[in-house]
């Protein structure tokens, strides 16, 4: 884009230089949605607040089908057919896969041909009552917004890796075990992969093995029969096990079980039976047992503390989640999911700020998941209107500091920074010898590729060779 003059109004002698770069900075800032698609949906320009809210990057998606972006499904229902079809500007409700509803408006831009040159689209989100708008969906778009927002909200590959397997294994009745640290989203993903399943309409029943007494895990996994030990009900009483009976069980913790109750654990996944605390008579069940621990059974098997029988049936899948830490294009889109689910819950409207999103992304979040989400729900009662890096706790801004990181700072990653040193050398050199071909030679890169790196950096500059 060319650079162009804007009168201002206030003072016919004043002139405002318009140029790609000052455009640019208007859309990033912004507090909507704006993406851009050409006539055969090609991504055009995605604004920062599209990158942020989604993890993606303008010059990952530039070129790009809108194919591949709908394939991510980052909101639902599409708009797009619509426009092609009606070639007029047309609002819908979307639901994002963070869960966070949008009102988004596709406007189509034709051509004295009324054919279609550009569509821009723009959402942001609701903040007024009494409004509709229809939840339209195109005939072949058979999703349900429920369901939708029950995805796992991720943009790294290795935990798409990690998806991709949950989508296949949830077609079948495998075991699986679930590991990663603690609050990474284990049970999560168990539910993710039992609403997969051919289960989905039955119970789902999450225990976690270590909140409940040793002695009496046994009674309430098995059940008991009357008069099994002193206190207890008459009539004996239904395990969790039997409860869930053409569902799926989730053990987590599964580390902390005993040996006993590992014995008889192993019968349930072998025979799909077992024999309750005090009782004569077997119960049958037909389940699924998935379960999840932060600890190394394996190592716990070798150190004889975990039966090894039972942890190569427990382990017939292994799905590894990574931490948070390893995450960090997971860290803004996360933190705008639980900051609408918040929002929605307290009936409050709070925005967050650039600057806590730099901590946040430089934050190595030792709780993971968990601790953001309650890290976000504590800003969202505690602040007011705008989440400011004043409201956060000593200990963030003190453990992000100390990782190098300036608060307030607009750079994210190693990769902006290496960017930044681009731009800086490429506007100096350019500045000082006003050639593509001399540019170049002084920065030992071939004469293409500093013409292309110079269109990039400098079209505030008058550009010419």
């Amino acid at each position: 884009m060319e650079g162009y003059i804007v009168q201002n109004s206030m003072n016919d002698n004043e002139k405002i230089e318009m140029s790609s770069k000052v455009l640019k900075k208007i859309l990033d800032h912004s507090p909507n949605e704006i993406y851009v698609l050409d006539k055969n949906a090609h991504v055009v320009y995605v604004n920062r607040a599209c990158e942020q809210h989604y993890g993606i990057k303008l010059d990952e998606v530039v070129g790009k089908h809108n194919d591949e972006m709908v394939s991510k499904d980052y909101w639902r229902p599409l708009i797009l057919p619509r426009i092609f079809k009606e070639k007029k500007a047309v609002t819908v409700k979307q639901i994002t896969y963070s869960g966070k509803e949008l009102v988004t408006t596709a406007i189509p831009l034709l051509n004295d041909e009324q054919e279609i040159e550009l569509i821009i689209t723009t959402g942001q989100e609701p903040n007024y009552k009494d409004i509709y708008l229809p939840d339209e969906q195109e005939p072949d778009d058979t999703s349900n917004n429920e369901s939708y927002k029950e995805n796992v909200i991720t943009n790294n590959k290795e935990m798409n890796e990690v998806i991709k397997l949950c989508d296949k294994v949830s077609k079948v009745d495998t075991t699986i075990l679930i590991q990663g640290e603690s609050g990474t989203g284990k049970g999560v993903l168990a539910k993710y992969i039992h609403k997969k399943s051919h289960r989905s309409h039955a119970p789902f029943l999450s225990i976690n093995c270590a909140t409940i007494p040793e002695e009496l895990l046994e009674s309430e996994l098995f059940g008991y029969a009357e008069g099994a030990f002193t206190g207890a009900t008459k009539s004996g009483k239904q395990g969790l096990l039997e409860l869930a009976d053409g569902g799926t069980v989730f053990l987590d913790e599964i580390g902390e079980i005993t040996p006993k109750v590992q014995a008889k654990l192993l019968q349930v996944i072998q025979d799909l039976e077992f024999l309750p605390v005090g009782g004569k008579e077997i119960k049958k069940v037909d389940i699924r047992i998935m379960s999840a621990t932060n600890r190394n059974l394996y190592e716990m098997v070798q150190n004889k503390q975990f039966r090894e029988d039972l942890y190569y049936r427990l382990h017939v899948v292994n799905l590894q989640i990574p931490p948070l830490r390893e995450r960090q294009e997971d860290i803004v889109p996360l933190t705008y999911h639980f900051l609408s689910v918040y929002n929605k819950k307290y009936q409050l409207n709070r925005i967050i700020s650039q600057e806590v999103l730099n901590v946040f992304y430089n934050y190595s979040w030792p709780g993971n998941i968990r601790q953001l989400e309650n890290m976000v729900e504590s800003l969202v009662v505690t602040s007011d209107g705008i989440i400011q890096t004043s409201n956060l706790p000593a200990i963030l801004l003190k453990n992000t500091k100390q990782s190098g990181v300036t608060q307030g700072s607009s750079t994210l990653s190693l990769e902006l920074a290496l960017e930044e040193l681009e731009r800086t050398m490429i506007i100096d050199s350019y500045k000082r010898y006003r050639s593509t071909r001399k540019v170049a030679n002084h920065l030992s890169i071939s004469q293409s590729k500093a013409a292309r790196l110079v269109r990039k950096h400098c079209s505030e500059l008058d550009f010419y060779e």
